[in-house]
């Protein structure tokens, strides 16, 4: 008895239900400084039309994080392999709706602006150093727990004014020019940007 826990790894519960995507921060030098080179999502797509993003996307059965990252950039920018040169991964993100972001610092070398018009509206750069020298925008946004209507509510103490814990989750923004760069991805470079600052 309790025999397979001497060799058992724990792992997080519910991990085998997450979404696992990967994403390229890509950097462009211009002159003597770096850039980095964000997506605006084509208006006609299905999820987050028209927001500022990093390529990237979902990872693939069988194809590791690094790989998607490579694939998607590849895709969506129209760049061949050689010109990605990934300098490493940086630190993960694990968002409130079971999904899993991981993201890789890199440099785009010989690009010119070439994007794929199926999934990118436009692209555009900031310098590098704006991010290291402005802090964004703090919002925190309540996360709510809200049963479904069938809810066996009559076999937990206190029924339907069950006080269900809430949770917050932590957005952030900055603001270039014309451009709003936030959630997920404001997030990702936040908490980055101290390692591409050394």
């Amino acid at each position: 008895m309790f025999e397979s826990l001497k060799h058992h790894i724990p792992k997080r519960i519910g991990e085998e239900k997450e979404m696992s995507f990967a994403v390229l921060i890509p950097l462009i030098k211009k002159g003597d400084e770096y850039h980095v080179l964000f997506e605006v999502r084509a208006k006609h797509l299905n999820k987050q039309p028209g927001e500022v993003c990093f390529p990237g996307g979902k990872v693939e059965p069988g194809e590791s994080t690094y790989e998607a990252a490579v694939r998607e950039t590849m895709e969506e920018l129209f760049v061949e392999k050689e010109t990605i040169q990934v300098y490493g991964a940086l630190d993960y993100l694990l968002t409130p709706y079971q999904t899993r972001i991981e993201p890789f610092l890199a440099e785009l070398r010989d690009y010119h602006g070439q994007f794929s018009r199926d999934e990118v509206d436009s692209v555009f750069t900031v310098p590098l150093d704006f991010f290291l020298e402005n802090e964004p925008e703090y919002y925190s946004n309540v996360l709510m727990t809200k049963p479904q209507k069938n809810f066996p509510f009559a076999d937990i103490p206190n029924g339907e004014n069950y006080p269900w814990a809430k949770g917050k989750n932590e957005v952030c923004l900055y603001r270039y020019k014309k451009h709003v760069i936030w959630g997920m991805t404001a997030r990702l470079l936040l908490y980055n940007i101290q390692y591409i600052r050394d």
